[in-house]
């Protein structure tokens, strides 16, 4: 359901939701993940009558006339209410980055949700993971975090293991845990990521368009690049460093992940937040 604001009242209208299924392995992943190309709003029903001249309250603005800014009706549990924001329907809990809360309808709790003492310490020691709040009670949350690309991702008895900082919400049916990547020991420290395993949706963020490659041959990705594969891929280190390297005469592109087996990989368009320099 689609609401859009008709000078009188908000009115509804309807339009199909759905999306592809991509085999994985033994897991069905279906994806939400934008097509390549330059980002649009997600389609909408034909026109509707403009706004009257007294607006809506006393106040006129494009805001209330143009149908991409309404808000979104749905029966779905989840839905994008667009590109960089998320729309969760509440009855039954949801975790949530902690802070991602952007506005809520209704009556609605947020809690700390602890990790537990083993993901603790993994957390402590790796870095990887991410802080959560439980979202519970009834009405309509709405979550975005640095207004990046939202895209949500459906496991069926399946795997996803994800870069920490991209994970957005997920359903508490989903077992979750903060490993090391196998083949990331080489790296300083290892390379730790967060696993999800079961039944039920995960949404995770991009900062812009990502590509979804499927892994039908050899493929690699920056390790700050890579958002989110299928757990059943095998992954190891691929070194590309030269000696030319040690003289200020290297590529900048030392290491990547390898990744091997069928499933899927997707990558952003680039290698994570940059931190400014420090000036004095």
């Amino acid at each position: 359901m689609e609401r859009y604001w008709d000078a009188e009242t908000w009115t509804n209208r309807t339009r199909p939701v759905g999306g592809a299924e991509i085999p994985t392995g033994g897991a069905s992943i279906r994806r939400t993940v934008s097509p390549p190309g330059p980002s649009l709003p997600d389609p909408v029903v034909p026109a509707r009558s403009p706004v009257s001249a007294g607006g809506m309250g006393g106040i006129r603005t494009e805001l209330l006339s143009d149908e991409r800014y309404a808000e979104i009706g749905s029966s779905e549990r989840v839905s994008r209410q667009n590109e960089r924001l998320l729309k969760v329907v509440l009855g039954d809990d949801v975790l949530a980055r902690q802070g991602s809360m952007v506005a809520f309808q209704g009556k609605i709790d947020f809690d700390y949700e602890g990790s537990g003492t083993a993901r603790f310490l993994k957390k402590a020691v790796s870095g990887e993971g991410v802080p959560l709040m439980r979202c519970s009670g009834e009405g309509e949350l709405f979550l975005a975090d640095r207004a990046n690309q939202v895209h949500i991702i459906d496991l069926k008895d399946g795997g996803l293991t994800v870069n920490g900082k991209n994970i957005l919400a997920f359903e508490p049916s989903l077992s979750w845990n903060v490993e090391r990547v196998k083949g990331g020991a080489m790296l300083v420290g290892g390379l730790f990521k967060t696993r999800l395993e079961g039944d039920g949706w995960v949404a995770i963020t991009t900062d812009g368009d990502p590509v979804v490659l499927q892994t039908d041959q050899p493929t690699f990705a920056d390790t700050d690049a890579a958002v989110a594969w299928s757990s059943s891929l095998t992954t190891s280190i691929n070194k590309t460093f030269k000696a030319q390297a040690i003289t200020g005469r290297g590529s900048g592109e030392a290491v990547q992940l390898a990744f091997q087996g069928p499933g899927i990989v997707i990558v952003q368009p680039s290698e994570g937040e940059v931190v400014p320099p420090h000036s004095h």
